[in-house]
């Protein structure tokens, strides 16, 4: 049988090594508490670590689609308003070219006034076209430059689509191109109003209702383009949703990965300093001082 005489060199070691991970783990309960963070590097836990580094990763990426998707909502809603309102003043230029087409009850000076009307709608819906959402025109495509349409109505944009990643792998287009909106140079939306006032201004009342179902087919091509944009601004609406609950959600999961539950903590603390006060009490006990120590 083999024995092992205990010295009192390892007595004491092995005491103080006791009470040096005693002192360490409520040291390691102190700091999550005064941090709030049970993970304050990476060697506290190499596995939560990674989960948490993953979620926070996660969480960066949703936060961009978030942001991708409210910059989206922004423009489908200017480009909304702006199709709205340009509806608006199609169908009251048709207002205006029903009343010249009354030959009977409409007087040639009359049917002046109605086209003048019609001049200042046709101006205004070019302004419409131009309009712009952060410094870009909503109708020009992809172009760097301020407008879409010039003066004569003529299309200057570049035709392309404006787009925003909205989840992973997930692309919505955000504007509408100006030519759908108003038709091509040539036959478009201006083109048709300009029609329509040189027929007021000369009294050709067959022109003026050519003009007049020129004008209800616009009406009914404006309605489609806004149902169009109004079913992606409701999309790219549920999107920035979605992803604003995924980022609560994420950052709830890094909450519960990461910081520290105090009522547990404390406990655990109050745990941590019983066991190394008896610790140092019993090893006060152990540790008598020996004949040695008397002769000092």
């Amino acid at each position: 049988m083999t024995t092992m005489r205990v010295t009192q060199n390892m007595l004491s070691d092995r005491s103080v090594g006791s009470l040096q991970l005693g002192l360490s783990r409520l040291a390691k309960v102190q700091e999550q508490i005064s941090t709030g963070r049970v993970l304050n590097r990476p060697s506290d836990s190499p596995t939560q670590t990674t989960a948490a580094m993953r979620m926070r990763s996660s969480i960066a990426d949703q936060t961009q689609f978030v942001r991708n998707a409210e910059d989206g909502v922004g423009w489908l809603g200017v480009v909304d308003a702006t199709l709205g309102g340009m509806t608006d003043q199609v169908r009251r230029a048709r207002e205006l070219g029903l009343q010249g087409a009354s030959s009977g009850t409409t007087s040639q000076s009359a049917r002046d006034a109605l086209a003048t009307e019609v001049e200042q709608i046709r101006d205004g819906l070019v302004a419409a076209g131009n309009t712009t959402y952060l410094g870009r025109p909503i109708f020009g495509g992809v172009t760097s430059g301020p407008a879409a349409f010039d003066a004569s109505g003529a299309f200057v944009g570049v035709p392309g689509a404006v787009n925003r990643t909205i989840a992973e792998g997930v692309k919505v287009r955000v504007d509408v191109l100006g030519t759908d909106v108003v038709g091509p140079d040539g036959a478009s939306l201006f083109d048709d109003l300009d029609a329509l006032v040189l027929s007021l201004r000369t009294g050709d009342t067959p022109g003026i209702r050519t003009g007049l179902a020129a004008l209800e087919g616009r009406l009914e091509d404006l309605g489609s383009v806004r149902a169009t944009a109004g079913a992606r601004f409701s999309r790219v609406e549920q999107a920035a949703q979605r992803g604003r609950d995924a980022v609560l959600d994420l950052t709830t999961s890094l909450s519960e990965v990461e910081n520290t539950d105090l009522p547990r903590a404390m406990v655990d603390l109050k745990m941590q300093e019983v066991a190394y006060q008896a610790a140092l009490a019993s090893t006060a006990r152990v540790m008598q001082p020996s004949l040695l120590d008397f002769l000092r």
